[in-house]
């Protein structure tokens, strides 16, 4: 049976975004918020229904699209009271976007079966940008047929698509993006750093190293957000860090650990404590350039 109208819980910087190109591409959304006001502006500028609960959003939907902060989020919005999980007919496709935690996808994934409902776990990566652009990766796991069914939605989301397997699988695949996307964006920001250090023009040096060998997606993208100041949440700090935290979790599990992750994330970390969890990820410099002033402290 075709998607046609889509509960979608969620409206921040992404989900807003991602909204507006359901709604463009022609699906019936209807939108639910924790903080009504943002469900409302989404509403208001892109069509979609403003729905007062969960259970309003989920009701009569063919698919109901979670993309909310925090794994504690998204287990309230699946199986609290007036949830996903209580509302939506059975045969309803349940997609959650969110970054969230491997284990819970799989236990949702288990719920979800003995109600009828039918899970993926379908992370993204792109921010902001990709979200406007419908250019995000899409990282499923759950069952085949479902993610057979969910693709005409996803190809309107996203340009990579790509199914990764059994559920929980696309959680996996989106941790070891967060672990790539760390690395990067701590070694740009040393670029930078290092370039203003040593007299060299920063967006010169970007320019010129960004096509060989050095080049990246946080080079091209949010290189220039940093030389011109913006330090405005394409991704918010205290989001990432809950990735990073996820990942630490699954690899304790394991007994292995991720020295590069941990650094980055004790760096990112001192900034949400120093009150700039709400910043950019991008916002890192500020950390090292505020460290410059001090006397190059580690």
């Amino acid at each position: 049976m075709p998607i046609k109208r889509i509960g979608f819980i969620g409206t921040g910087v992404m989900g807003a975004a991602m909204v507006a190109r359901l709604c463009h591409n022609g699906y019936e959304v209807r939108v639910f918020n924790r903080t009504r006001t943002k469900a409302e502006q989404t509403a208001c500028v892109t069509g979609a229904v403003c729905t007062g609960s969960i259970a309003d959003a989920a009701e009569g939907a063919d698919a109901v699209i979670t993309m909310v902060g925090y794994p504690s989020d998204v287990e309230e919005v699946m199986q609290g009271q007036g949830g996903v999980f209580g509302t939506a007919r059975p045969g309803t496709l349940v997609i959650d976007m969110t970054t969230s935690s491997p284990s819970l996808a799989v236990r949702l994934y288990e719920e979800g079966q003995r109600k009828g409902l039918h899970l993926l776990d379908a992370p993204v990566s792109g921010g902001d940008l990709g979200a406007r652009d419908g250019t995000l990766s899409i990282m499923v796991g759950g069952d085949r047929e479902s993610y057979d069914r969910a693709l005409p939605v996803f190809s309107v989301l996203g340009r990579n698509i790509v199914y990764m397997g059994e559920a929980g699988k696309g959680q996996h695949t989106k941790a070891a993006n967060q672990i790539a996307v760390a690395g990067a964006t701590a070694a740009m920001t040393e670029a930078i750093l290092y370039a203003e250090k040593t007299g060299l023009d920063p967006e010169t040096m970007l320019r010129a190293i960004g096509a060989g060998a050095a080049g990246s997606w946080q080079i091209t993208h949010m290189a220039p957000r940093v030389l011109s100041g913006d330090h405005d949440p394409g991704f918010f700090i205290k989001h990432f860090i809950k990735d990073m935290r996820i990942v630490e979790d699954e690899m304790a599990e394991r007994r292995t650990r991720l020295p590069m992750l941990h650094a980055v994330l004790s760096l990112y970390e001192r900034m949400a404590k120093e009150g700039d969890g709400d910043l950019g990820t991008q916002a890192l410099i500020r950390l090292y350039r505020r460290e410059k002033t001090d006397g190059g402290k580690n």
